[in-house]
């Protein structure tokens, strides 16, 4: 049985001790470490940070050859080994680990060597409190052999997949705790903030509610909401009976608050769609990712439906429990819609490409990227909306997505078998009793425009597409429908970032004004028609100028100045507004439709 003890004699130096025993076996034994966690599809070869390795044995000390940038090979051992190792842990993430004088965090991929042949054994850890502070807590859902008050002590992972699949945060933590069906669920927070638990705690356990009830049950024992709270930060990891998270502190609501803020309401839905994966990735996920030994890419077209549709379920969540009113989550599917036309990469990337292509496209954007691929999240959340109203429409409403999650529940995640890459869209086709292919090769397959607009319709949804009216403006429900929206102004066509004093171009947008002036990623305009700009006065320069009108642009490319002619082009329709349609223009059987989708009595 492999065994680790977990200790923090070098927090200042960022470094997690680590000491690994087991019992040696006849011939060559070889460990390794994962090249990447799931949830996050990227090599991030977390091996390179172990910073020192000895190793010993009982009577003799083994030979310890490194086969590659991952694995070693153990020869020559007797009795019991002993690998001591220490891993630099300066990652703030919710993928690897770290550790400082505030708190430790990791992720069993980032620490635990496996030993190959071994993974199906029990997996002793001893996380000691050696180097941590008196205030500090442990906080995991690895199950506790003997642990003291703090949380300090002996866990058992029943074996390496589970091992890894329990991150743990240790610092000076405080929390809430709530019951869903029963179960007990723990929010912890590290880091400096004044969240308003008494009222945190309630919406939660309704949204989680949510969840429970659409899949029929809930496959825990307990769940733990795992939060980093930062000036600026946003992210999540999903885990069986758990996620790691990270938030500004600004997204937790406050004492005194009684509006769901946009900022609140954003940490309400990484919160549900996190927990959403606890059945939607974490139990129903690819044959592929279920297999994958974590040493190398494991490539699925799936990702679309695993990413997007819990992208989708997230937020309408929100509304269904009542957290948030149907204004404020049609405002979210704009915004979702909103990224998605700004990028010309959904003309050249289906979502199925995009899915397969994650590692190395996905998860490694450059400059280009808006004009080269599309999201897996933000466009396969629009696909989902779509497959729920095409299984509306051609089953008279008896069916939506929700039936096909509990059907995918059913077949592949209760049972515990991996779905295949079709096997998405066969149970779809079974569940409505008739071909899909047109759908699936249209949205998922294709890369044509999606038919929003008759989806909404048919939803009771008002849908059109806008010029921007501003740089911050992502879309949104506008006050009142029937004003036309304004006209368009000219725009830069490309987003910029201010560097000592100069509006850098971070992205170009094919087709746009910058780019058609011969401008580059990483020119950096200080001047439009002989006045100065900066990141963010550039714009107004921009938008200030007649259309069609030429300027004369100034920038360094590199060290050299450049002169260019821009000529000025009007932004496009590419903002998104929906509002709900009043009831005296929708059918009674599209209300009632809409009243289902969103769980509202209107």
């Amino acid at each position: 049985m492999p065994a680790y003890r977990i200790s923090f004699t070098a927090l200042d130096s960022r470094l997690i001790d680590v000491d690994m025993r087991f019992a040696s076996r006849s011939g060559e034994m070889i460990l390794n470490l994962p090249a990447w966690i799931p949830g996050s599809y990227m090599i991030r070869d977390f091996a390179k940070n172990i910073v020192s390795l000895h190793v010993e044995g009982e009577s003799h000390t083994p030979r310890l050859t490194k086969l590659d940038k991952q694995s070693w090979r153990l020869e020559g051992g007797s009795g019991e080994v002993r690998i001591a190792y220490q891993v630099y842990a300066n990652d703030l993430s919710v993928r690897s680990a770290h550790a400082d004088n505030t708190h430790a965090y990791f992720n069993g991929t980032s620490l635990f060597l496996r030993l190959e042949g071994g993974e199906q054994e029990a997996h002793d850890v001893v996380i000691d409190d050696a180097g941590t502070l008196p205030g500090w807590h442990v906080a995991t859902t690895m199950p506790a052999i003997e642990v003291d008050e703090r949380g300090f002590g002996h866990y058992r992972a029943p074996g390496y997949e589970s091992l890894i699949d329990y991150p743990v945060e240790i610092a000076a933590l405080d929390g809430c705790d709530f019951e869903v069906r029963g179960i007990p669920h723990r929010l912890v927070i590290h880091g400096r903030h004044q969240c308003d638990f008494e009222r945190l705690a309630p919406d939660l356990e309704k949204i989680c509610s949510v969840h429970a009830a659409l899949f029929g049950e809930l496959p825990l024992d307990q769940y733990l909401f795992m939060v980093t709270a930062l000036g600026d930060g946003y992210g999540g990891l999903e885990h069986r009976d758990s996620t790691s998270l990270m938030c500004s502190r600004r997204e937790l609501p406050r004492k005194g608050e009684q509006k769901v803020t946009k900022e609140y309401r954003r940490f309400l839905g990484l919160c549900s769609h996190e927990y959403f994966h606890l059945w939607n990735v974490k139990r129903i996920r690819p044959a592929v990712l279920k297999k994958a030994k974590l040493d190398q890419e494991a490539h699925t077209s799936l990702l679309w439906a695993f990413e997007g549709i819990t992208s989708y379920s997230d937020d309408l969540a929100l509304v269904r429990s009542g957290v948030i009113p149907p204004r404020d989550y049609l405002e979210q599917l704009a915004e979702i819609d909103t990224r998605v036309m700004r990028g010309k990469g959904r003309f050249r990337q289906s979502v199925a490409e995009s899915s397969f292509d994650a590692w190395t496209r996905f998860y490694k954007q450059d400059e280009n990227a808006p004009n080269a691929i599309v999201s897996y999240y933000a466009k396969g959340a629009l696909i989902a909306f779509g497959l729920d109203v095409t299984l509306r429409r051609i089953s008279s409403d008896s069916l939506s997505l929700d039936d096909l999650m509990r059907k995918l529940w059913q077949e592949y995640g209760k049972p515990d078998i991996g779905v295949p890459e079709e096997g998405v869209e066969k149970a779809a086709e079974e569940l409505a009793g008739t071909s899909l292919a047109d759908f699936f090769d249209a949205c998922v397959h294709g890369t044509a425009e999606l038919p929003l607009d008759d989806w909404f319709a048919r939803m009771g949804i008002g849908y059109r597409l806008r010029p921007a009216k501003s740089l911050s403006d992502q879309g949104g429900v506008p006050d009142d429908p029937q004003q036309p929206p304004a006209g368009p102004v000219p725009v830069l066509g490309a987003r910029t970032r201010d560097n000592s004093g100069a509006a850098e171009l971070v992205v170009l947008y094919e087709e746009g004004a910058a780019q058609r002036a011969g401008l580059a990623a990483g020119d950096r305009i200080i001047a439009v028609d002989g006045l100065q700009v900066d990141g963010d006065s550039v714009h107004a320069a921009i938008a200030a100028l007649a259309p069609g009108r030429e300027a004369r642009v100034h920038a360094f490319r590199r060290d050299e100045l450049m002169e260019f002619r821009l000529t000025a082009e009007l932004a496009p329709a590419d903002t998104c507004d929906l509002w709900l349609l009043d009831a005296a223009d929708s059918a009674d059987e599209v209300l009632a439709r809409r009243a289902a989708w969103l769980g509202t009595d209107d």
